[in-house]
């Protein structure tokens, strides 16, 4: 008789045991994270449906394989550390990291490694849980960007002001005449630098702005009435999309500041070019700055506005920009996709 009470209680925790396995089994299954269970030696024993659409594997094309099959060489020390820590005892939590799918794109995923134990309490292998993070770090990448796009800004705006300052001083004659003159450039910068800046509704308001006419407005602050000679501005011109107002002025934008504080536009007898052309389907506009004297050669390191402005042109407006130093000043040529910069 007590056996067989035995017996029935042994039945129904095996039954209760059986049926916590196989929801256990189906959490994990269904789960939007991926989840991966390996041995000791970094064999991949389980691989969950989260595991496939992250990683981009079968499960039968994974189980059976080393973990180092979605891991980047260059990261593969560190996962003989994680491994390590497991045979320790040691839990790994929220382990950000890059990790490669079948295609090979990378993506940034965070990782919980945990020590998987038998009945014993001895160490057999690990379970894996990891989560994309890749729209994270873009955006953090982004913020970034865009705080430091801001920090140069700001402090381009403070020396090109500074700058035209100067400028006004060294031609004015009378502290009236200064003011006139200061303000007026000031005023012109104002309305250089808000063309650097997409409108806060989305209207559309510059729609009818032409090439021409855009590097006239950005250079505008620099330059007097009687200075019609130090701009030419030369080959055909063309109506601008409004997406590519703002991209095109950053641009300028910089490459005016740069010419008043180390190059052309620093010299009373300094000059700036623009030309503007249409080659094997490309908008091609070439910048050359001549009569920098001050100018010694390429600088010895990229800084952040050059980086801002070659991304400008490679994302925004579907190009390549090249600077070649002279003894006469700066040359660029920006290569465009007309798609990119002129109204469909």
């Amino acid at each position: 008789m007590i056996k067989g009470v035995k017996r029935l209680a042994t039945d129904e925790e095996k039954s209760r045991l059986d049926r916590d396995t196989q929801l256990l089994a189906a959490i994990v299954e269904s789960s939007h994270d991926s989840i991966v269970t390996q041995n000791l030696d970094g064999t991949i024993t389980s691989w969950n449906t989260g595991a496939e659409l992250l990683f981009g594997y079968r499960a039968d094309e994974a189980i059976g394989k080393s973990v180092t099959m979605f891991i980047p060489a260059a990261l593969r020390d560190k996962e003989s550390c994680i491994q390590a820590r497991i045979r320790n005892g040691e839990r790994v939590d929220h382990y950000e990291t890059v990790r490669l799918r079948k295609d090979g794109t990378a993506i940034h995923v965070s990782l919980t490694v945990s020590p998987l134990k038998d009945g014993n309490g001895e160490i057999v292998g690990a379970s894996r849980i990891g989560r994309d993070i890749t729209e994270r770090k873009q955006a953090e990448d982004q913020r970034r960007l865009l705080l430091k796009e801001m920090e140069h800004r700001i402090k381009n705006v403070f020396s090109l002001a500074s700058s035209l300052i100067t400028l006004s001083a060294n031609r004015a004659r009378t502290p009236a005449q200064l003011a006139e003159m200061a303000s007026g450039r000031l005023e012109a910068l104002a309305r250089a630098h808000a063309l650097t800046v997409p409108s806060a509704d989305g209207a559309d308001s510059t729609a009818q702005t032409t090439l021409h006419e855009l590097i006239r407005t950005i250079l505008s602050p620099c330059l007097d009435a009687a200075d019609d000679e130090r701009l030419r501005v030369t080959g055909r011109d063309f109506t601008l999309s409004s997406q590519a107002v703002t991209p095109l002025a950053l641009v300028l934008n910089e490459l005016m500041t740069n010419a008043a504080k180390h190059g052309a536009l620093r010299e009373p007898s300094g000059s700036i070019s623009f030309d503007c052309a249409e080659q094997h389907g490309h908008i091609v506009l070439v910048w050359t700055e001549r009569g920098a004297s001050t100018l010694e050669g390429a600088p010895d390191h990229e800084g952040f506005g050059t980086r801002l402005s070659q991304i400008t042109v490679e994302k925004q407006l579907g190009g390549s920009i090249k600077r070649e130093w002279t003894a006469q000043g700066l040359r660029v040529t920006m290569t465009i996709d007309p798609a990119y910069l002129t109204p469909r």
